[in-house]
């Protein structure tokens, strides 16, 4: 089984736009409401047994459960037969809601996530259908529950064959989209390491530098706009708050980041694309994303979109046929790759790789490279031959 996420703008009637608009709200107080009471829950519990908290203080009998995805499905299901508002939904899309409030909490608590926030008004971007029938596609069209049959522009083709296992409405700047996950009842074979390898290593000079010496440079998609998003958040800081010069304004805001977060996507997807002609195997470092963030470079680490880029790179690599794979990143550039001599620490300001112990001299970006590809080499099991100064090859081991 393989499924595929197709994503496609919607042409809502005004009717339905109002209704989109409707049930998003009520979506957005069912979660408030549930994370509410497991907010209460946990309050309730965090002070001591011989001490009370100095501001306020949650009375919740002791033997009462922990509230999970089933008990507030319950009540959930118990609160649509007295409340015409919650009613009105699909019921199925407002437990996916609820499922939406577990998952977070489960990041929270495996992949240490902050506790997870209210959702203000207008916060809740989109609700799920996560059924819809028999045969919901038509020409350009799609029938959804209670909501009824809306016209989407379907601008690439979707496979005949495949099931529509869930349909996500999405509230962006621009209009209302609809992301169909299709399953097809394919088997998809597991890559394995084969052909040319390829190491790629990331930067703020050059985007990408591979370990056959290919250098992009990074383009700077939100500095370059910078200027002119100053000017539109002046006009917004200028108008009254919550007047219709002010929605008009900050809509201009809206859209300019909208159009930064597209050219950057469609970037990383030209340049991924790029990266897999003629390379059997891709190599790229395992970086502590959230570190880099964080740091003094972090505005242009997360103009440069490095996650992002990791994740459309894998998953064009999966489409392609090539092997992909993370590799330990620490001290990338401190390795000759060629003798394998550790250089020492290199700042910022040296932009190039000569090693005093061999004398291979080359750009430094491009050797820490050469040496994430003889580490992606040694993981899937090949030995590494050097043909010639600065080109390498994996050999299998039988």
């Amino acid at each position: 089984m393989f499924n595929l996420t197709y994503e496609f703008k919607l042409k809502p009637t005004r009717q339905q736009v109002l209704l989109f608009s409707e049930w998003m709200e009520i979506h957005r107080r069912v979660y408030n409401y549930a994370l509410r009471e497991r907010k209460d829950w946990y309050k309730s519990r965090s002070c001591q047994i011989n001490a009370c908290s100095v501001h306020s203080e949650y009375i919740i009998s002791a033997d009462t459960p922990r509230p999970t995805y089933a008990s507030q499905c319950k009540s959930l299901t118990a609160a649509r037969k007295n409340n015409s508002q919650l009613k009105s939904v699909n019921a199925q899309s407002l437990q996916q809601t609820l499922r939406r409030l577990e998952k977070a909490f489960v990041s929270m608590w495996e992949h240490n996530q902050g506790f997870p926030r209210f959702k203000k008004t207008g916060k809740m971007r989109s609700f799920s259908f996560p059924q819809l029938g028999k045969s919901p596609l038509g020409k350009g069209q799609i029938k959804l529950p209670v909501i009824g049959v809306v016209k989407f522009r379907q601008s690439r083709y979707i496979p005949d064959g495949g099931v529509v296992k869930q349909a996500r409405i999405v509230k962006r700047i621009s209009g209302w989209y609809v992301m169909l996950t299709i399953n097809s009842n394919v088997d998809v074979p597991e890559v394995k390491p084969h052909g040319k390898g390829r190491g790629i290593d990331v930067g703020l000079i050059s985007m990408v530098a591979s370990s056959d010496g290919l250098l992009v440079k990074r383009p700077k998609f939100f500095v370059d706009a910078e200027r002119k998003l100053k000017l539109l958040q002046q006009r917004v800081s200028r108008k009254r708050l919550g007047s219709n010069n002010w929605k008009k304004a900050q809509k201009k805001v809206a859209l300019l980041h909208e159009y930064i977060a597209n050219c950057r996507k469609d970037w990383h997807r030209k340049l991924s694309h790029q990266l897999c002609d003629g390379a059997g195997m891709i190599f790229v470092e395992d970086l502590n994303l959230t570190g880099l963030s964080r740091g003094m470079l972090g505005k242009h680490c997360l103009d440069a979109g490095f996650g992002q880029f990791f994740k459309i790179l894998e998953q064009v690599c999966l489409k392609r046929g090539v092997y992909f794979q993370k590799v330990d990143s620490r001290k990338t550039s401190q390795i000759c790759p060629q003798c394998q001599h550790q250089t020492g620490k290199k700042t910022l300001a040296e932009r190039v790789h000569k090693c005093a112990h061999c004398g291979y001299t080359t750009d430094r970006d491009v050797a820490a490279a050469q040496v994430v590809l003889i580490r992606g080499l040694a993981a899937v099991g090949h030995t590494v031959k050097m043909l010639s100064e600065g080109k390498f090859v994996g050999i299998p081991v039988n």
